[in-house]
């Protein structure tokens, strides 16, 4: 059967439980009075919007807006994006984590200037060719910016598909992607599908949250199987936890005269282009002041050392455990080669250290505290 209505206009597959033109309608009527007000909401800028769209990946809004609005204001238009030297970039995204995304922005702000004129692409596939931009973040754009029905799948989407149609299987597997895919395609608005995409969105960020979804305020309650049977709090089901692998290390505090020695990693790989002390993984059995003595002879620096404490961090897909090391009294103001700066706390306290680093900093420098953190 083909729906023809103000929502859709798609052939309805049998497995939907209930009539799929109703959730447009549904979903832009409740986002007329509940859609959030937020900064990229005042734009159909593709360069904001996209900004904000990579922003928000696996970081939260609240988070994401001190940074979306110092970003613009270093770079208020793609141009100077791609104009900007990528430390710059690094600097402005420091905090935010993830730092790929930092880089692939940078990328394409390129790309968009080079090969595309400074403007944004205006199909999914063509924004999908650029770095950072997947399927999901180039049908935002398309259709924020654009106003063109595009399907959208983040993680709020996602989980309001997974209640709306009751799906209990794996959320993550390849079934649960082939089947999310179709049914965002399916109820994607014809019409307006600037705020339907936001409105979806917003009802996973506000409604259809992930521990204590507001049901009695879900303007889709009536159409929800997941509601239904009574699985709304059961769904999306939970994935088997993996471990997480513990990595060891030493850091070392090379402090001569107030100031510290640290340094930028490498522009590309993991932490790219952040700044850190001297580190060096703890290997089998080794302690961490035998370890600091190795890393700080290959340093070139000779000083007392003394432990000070011990941290932990999580990153993505590992925990690092961090020992500090204090070297102090040093002789010639000499180390290896290897872009080794000597910064004193005012200055670090400004600069891009990546997580860990950004860490100690805190709480063995400028606070000149010592002792053991798990945090």
């Amino acid at each position: 059967m083909t729906i023809n209505c103000r929502g859709t206009a798609r052939r309805a597959p049998t497995e939907f439980p209930f009539d799929p033109t109703e959730v447009a309608p549904r979903l832009l009527a409740w986002y007329g009075a509940h859609g959030r007000n937020l900064p990229w909401r005042h734009t159909r800028d593709p360069y904001r919007i996209w900004l904000s769209e990579i922003m928000l990946q696996q970081t939260t809004v609240t988070a994401v807006i001190p940074y979306y609005q110092r970003f613009l204001a270093a770079f208020p238009e793609v141009t100077a994006l791609a104009a900007a030297p990528p430390e710059q970039v690094i600097e402005q995204w420091a905090g935010l984590g993830y730092y790929s995304r930092a880089r692939n922005l940078h990328r394409a702000a390129q790309l968009v200037v080079g090969e595309h004129g400074g403007h944004f692409p205006q199909t999914v596939e063509a924004l999908a060719a650029l770095p950072g931009i997947g399927r999901s973040t180039a049908g935002a754009i398309v259709s924020i910016a654009f106003d063109r029905p595009a399907p959208i799948l983040d993680g709020n989407v996602r989980r309001v598909l997974i209640r709306l149609f009751a799906y209990a299987s794996d959320p993550r597997g390849t079934k649960a992607e082939h089947a999310l895919w179709r049914w965002a395609e399916l109820l994607t608005a014809r019409e307006r599908p600037h705020d339907y995409a936001q409105a979806i969105m917003d009802l996973g960020a506000t409604v259809c949250t992930p521990r204590d979804p507001d049901c009695p305020g879900c303007p889709l309650a009536a159409l929800c199987q997941a509601r239904r049977h009574g699985l709304e709090r059961q769904l999306p089901a939970a994935r088997p936890r993996k471990s997480v692998p513990l990595r060891r290390q030493v850091a070392l505090l090379v402090e001569r005269e107030g100031r510290y020695l640290v340094r930028p990693r490498p522009a590309e790989g993991f932490l790219g282009g952040l700044w850190e002390f001297p580190v060096a993984d703890l290997r089998d059995h080794e302690t961490p002041l035998s370890a600091a003595g190795r890393l700080a002879q290959e340093l070139g620096v000779v000083g007392r050392q003394a432990a000070v404490g011990r941290l932990k961090h999580a990153y993505s897909h590992f925990t690092l455990e961090l020992a500090l090391v204090r070297v102090t009294g040093l002789g010639e103001e000499r180390v290896a080669e290897g872009g080794w700066q000597w910064q004193g706390p005012g200055r670090l306290a400004e600069t891009p250290l990546h997580g860990a680093h950004r860490k100690l900093l805190e709480r063995f420098v400028l606070t000149g505290a010592s002792g053991d953190s798990n945090e």
